[in-house]
């Protein structure tokens, strides 16, 4: 009968031959130090660096690498930090410069082929400076007496007309005398308004009287500064000074005056409107609307002309 175990049996192989334990010399063997059991308790808690890399989430290497810069602030332009003022104020004067633009387009093709040569803001006195720009253009480019156009009547003698046309009726040293006796900063220049009278053919008696109704032989008024005889207005061939008043003509010098006058009265009241009289240019020359009394400055100025003719030097 089958066993199911061979324990118990005898074995057939011979019996092992046990070796007795040697005692090992000490010289052949290195003795270990002493382990600690706090060493013993680091190492169980010293972390495996194989199991933590393994069971740590790796980090993003290119965040970790990347050196921290502190956050900077963004600089803001100038523009930027005045945008809240600064855009109203552009669309301002975009706006005035369009409603400029849309002012002076509007004036040009308002205006008419009777412009006046007048060239600034405020009244304008066209009659006396010339009228039309042709018809200054025609006194102001003359240098000397044009044709009239229409003939002009010949004075009746003892008419007591006061014509301005004719002969001079006073001399150049009279004149003098009287521009001295009233400390005329013009004093002296006699016979330069002497001379013009003459060349126009106009009595210089009558452009001493307008000169001293408008400013007393230049010593009142505008005429110190503009060394106008008759005040005349701006016109484009002089400096226009005085604006703030109405604006009245710059001369050159006293002389300069002097020739603008006597080519204003010439060549535009007598050539081409047909005044020659007193008593027909002062209504045009100093009008009611100029707030001018007609009527006194006629009266004057043949006061003034009938003293001089009698050798009197002050009326």
């Amino acid at each position: 009968m089958a066993r199911g175990s061979s324990y118990g049996e005898k074995s057939d192989l011979p019996p092992s031959v046990v070796t007795p334990q040697m005692n090992i010399p000490r010289r052949a063997t290195r003795v270990l130090p002493e382990v600690r059991v706090e060493e013993e308790e680091e190492k169980e808690t010293r972390i495996d660096p194989i199991k933590t890399r393994l069971t740590t989430p790796i980090p993003n290497t290119r965040l970790a690498r990347r050196p921290s810069v502190p956050l900077r602030h963004e600089i803001s332009s100038p523009l930027e930090r005045h945008r809240s003022w600064l855009n109203p104020f552009i669309i301002c004067l975009v706006c005035v410069i369009i409603g400029i633009i849309v002012a002076a387009s509007a004036g040009i093709f308002q205006r008419n082929d009777n412009a006046q040569i007048v060239p600034y803001n405020g009244q304008s006195f066209p009659i006396q400076l010339g009228g039309s720009v042709s018809a200054f253009n025609t006194w102001e480019n003359s240098t000397g007496p044009i044709p009239a156009k229409t003939a002009i009547p010949t004075p009746v003698k003892g008419s007591g007309s006061y014509r301005v046309l004719g002969a001079p009726t006073i001399t150049a040293d009279f004149i003098n005398k009287v521009l001295a006796s009233y400390n005329s900063p013009a004093a002296g220049k006699g016979q330069a308004l002497y001379d013009y009278g003459v060349k126009y053919g106009i009595d210089p008696v009558f452009a001493l009287a307008f000169f001293m109704h408008e400013s007393l032989f230049g010593t009142t008024g505008v005429a110190r500064t503009t060394l106008s005889l008759g005040n005349l207005r701006c016109i484009p061939t002089r400096p226009c000074i005085f604006k703030n008043i109405g604006g009245f003509a710059q001369m050159y010098s006293w002389e300069d005056g002097f020739e603008q006058w006597y080519k204003l009265i010439r060549n535009l009241y007598v050539a081409q409107w047909g005044l020659v009289t007193v008593d027909q240019i002062i209504p045009v020359y100093a009008p009611s609307s100029d707030h001018n009394d007609v009527a006194a400055y006629i009266r004057s100025l043949k006061h003034e002309i009938d003293t001089w003719h009698a050798g009197i030097l002050r009326p």
